[in-house]
C-alpha cells in the first residue's frame, strides 16, 4: 500500500537541484522528475506552459504521453490557468469538461505556476490512477514550493 510522500525530503532535493537556476524549462523538468518518482500516487507528473494567449502546451513531464495543447477554456489544467486557483479533483469524471489525456486517470491536482513578477508560467499537473489521491497537505506543500522555485524564473 502506498504511503504519504516524504514532503520534506522531496523539498530539500528540489531546493538542492534547482538552487541558482532561473531557466523555466530546467526548473520544470527537475521538479516533474523529483515529484513523480517520490510521490506514491503520481502516475503522470508534468507541466503545461503558457505559450500564447489563453493557451497551454505540454512541457517537461514524467509518465505516458500527455495532451499537447490545452486551451484555458478546457479541462482541469485550463481551469487552473484561467482562474489562477488550485484545482484538486478527487474524481475527474465528475469535472465538467475534463480532458481525458489518459483513460486511466482517476484524480488530478493542478496548481498554477507564477514567477516572482506575477507572470503565469504554466501549471503543474499531477495525475493519479487512484481516486482522491491528492490531499490538502499536497496543496499546502506545493503552492509555496512552486513560488520559491519559480520566483526568479525567466
Amino acid at each position: 500500500m502506498a504511503t504519504e510522500p516524504d514532503r520534506p525530503a522531496i523539498t530539500e532535493a528540489i531546493r538542492a537541484l534547482t538552487h541558482g537556476e532561473t531557466d523555466t524549462v530546467a526548473l520544470m523538468a527537475t521538479m516533474a522528475c523529483e515529484i513523480h518518482h517520490a510521490h506514491p500516487f503520481c502516475d503522470w507528473t508534468g507541466f503545461y506552459r503558457v505559450t500564447g494567449p489563453e493557451l497551454l502546451k505540454i512541457g517537461p513531464y514524467q509518465g505516458g504521453h500527455g495532451c499537447l495543447v490545452i486551451p484555458f477554456s478546457r479541462g482541469v489544467c485550463g481551469a487552473a490557468a484561467r482562474t489562477g486557483q488550485v484545482q484538486n479533483i478527487p474524481d475527474v469524471e465528475a469535472f465538467p469538461g475534463h480532458i481525458a489525456c489518459s483513460s486511466s486517470t482517476k484524480s488530478e491536482l493542478v496548481l498554477p505556476v507564477w514567477n516572482g513578477q506575477g507572470r503565469l508560467l504554466g501549471v503543474l499537473d499531477l495525475d493519479s490512477d487512484n481516486p482522491a489521491a491528492f490531499t490538502k497537505a499536497d496543496e499546502d506543500w506545493l503552492v509555496p514550493l512552486l513560488a520559491e522555485v519559480f520566483r526568479d524564473a525567466t
